[in-house]
């Protein structure tokens, strides 16, 4: 166990962390601390200081800042895929805008993160170019086996393919349109749902989401 000085109203309480539960604090802060910096200037120094420990202590839980750096991009990828999970209880198409409306808010709300692990030079490490590709193949995965299409079905793998190619581009569109506002949040939702079909120009897949 670790001890944690909190401070509160003058005084000092101390709590106890578990080695896990402070490893999941430091994470935790350390994906705060995207809201003012990109992934590669998260300090590690910063991070020791506000958790109240020594930057030694900090790599007793992680063997270099390159591995607390993947252990916040890990945490952010999977935060993300769990804030845009579907809610089973909407018909196939309102499933797919309401997970659309969450993708974009979770974006803007958390627009620091996504944007370094997207797009921030830390976007180019094999290990940060596994994590997202990872989330966009659960995403993919997630998203096919909502189609009622029997998994020996010929097109299948050419739809997860387009649909994979369609969260590349949701994330771009996104992206530019956080920066620029061209169109309105509706406008936005009702090109993304709306380019899934399009893109993957699948008969069965335009049923499916308009009937």
């Amino acid at each position: 166990m670790v001890d944690v000085s909190i401070r509160s109203s003058g005084a000092t309480k101390r709590v106890r962390l578990s080695p896990e539960e402070r490893r999941l604090q430091l994470i935790h802060l350390g994906a705060e601390m995207l809201a003012e910096r990109p992934l590669e200037e998260v300090s590690v120094d910063d991070i020791a200081k506000q958790a109240g420990i020594s930057r030694g202590l900090l790599f007793h839980y992680f063997a270099s800042k390159q591995e607390f750096h993947e252990a916040i991009a890990r945490h952010v990828s999977t935060e993300f895929f769990h804030a845009v999970m579907p809610n089973r209880e909407l018909s196939l198409f309102d499933m797919l805008r309401d997970s659309i409306e969450r993708f974009v808010d979770y974006a803007t709300e958390h627009s620091a993160s996504y944007r370094s692990v997207l797009r921030g030079p830390a976007s180019v490490t094999p290990d940060m170019v596994g994590y997202v590709n990872e989330t966009r193949a659960a995403i993919a995965d997630l998203i096919v086996s909502e189609l009622p299409l029997p998994p020996d079905d010929p097109d299948l793998a050419r739809l997860t393919l387009a649909i994979r190619g369609w969260i590349a581009f949701v994330e771009e569109t996104i992206l530019t349109w956080m920066t620029e506002k061209p169109i309105t949040r509706e406008q936005l939702v009702d090109l993304l749902v709306e380019s899934l079909p399009a893109l993957a120009l699948s008969p069965a897949l335009i049923a499916a989401l308009q009937g």
